[in-house]
């Protein structure tokens, strides 16, 4: 990835709503020519999409785990993923090494809602759970620095 474009995911990592003109100030790049490497940058699939950061608190979702979980049978089907899509208090689920099958982050709104909702995981996809409550959260959701292509380290110049 050439500099200029690790710069501008870098940028809009931190500030999704940033606009073109933004962009082309802190670049250094004409308006047209930021819109049109952005364009490529999500035709490739580096840029994703843009989302709201949510404050879970104000919403009534205050509580924070992860929940590790590992299949009661090892020789059974590797689905829990597509058996637990449909809970939507689990935020994340991460296929993982080590003990465990896969890591889940949830949010909900009370330790009885995670209780219920423990059970639910359990129950849907046959699996065992390990619970970790998040007590508070320093930071979350930091700008990515993109490797730079020469040596595989982040670029500390963008």
């Amino acid at each position: 990835m050439e500099e200029i474009d690790r710069r501008i995911v870098t940028l809009l990592a931190k500030d999704g709503r940033m606009s073109f003109t933004d962009l082309a100030r802190e670049t250094g790049l004409s308006v047209s020519a930021v819109h049109q490497r952005v364009r490529r940058l999500e035709k490739r699939g580096v840029l994703r999409g843009y989302a709201a950061l949510v404050d879970y608190d104000a919403i009534g979702l205050s509580l924070t785990a992860f929940v590790s979980i590992k299949p009661i049978d090892p020789a059974a089907a590797d689905d829990a993923p597509d058996r637990l899509a449909h809970l939507s208090a689990i935020e994340a689920c991460h296929s993982v090494a080590g003990d465990e099958s896969y890591i889940l982050k949830v949010r909900v709104a009370s330790p009885i809602a995670l209780e219920e909702l423990l059970n639910q995981i359990r129950t849907s996809a046959n699996v065992s759970t390990r619970t970790t409550v998040v007590l508070s959260t320093p930071y979350e959701h930091r700008a990515p620095e993109p490797a730079n292509s020469d040596t595989g380290k982040p670029d500390e110049s963008a």
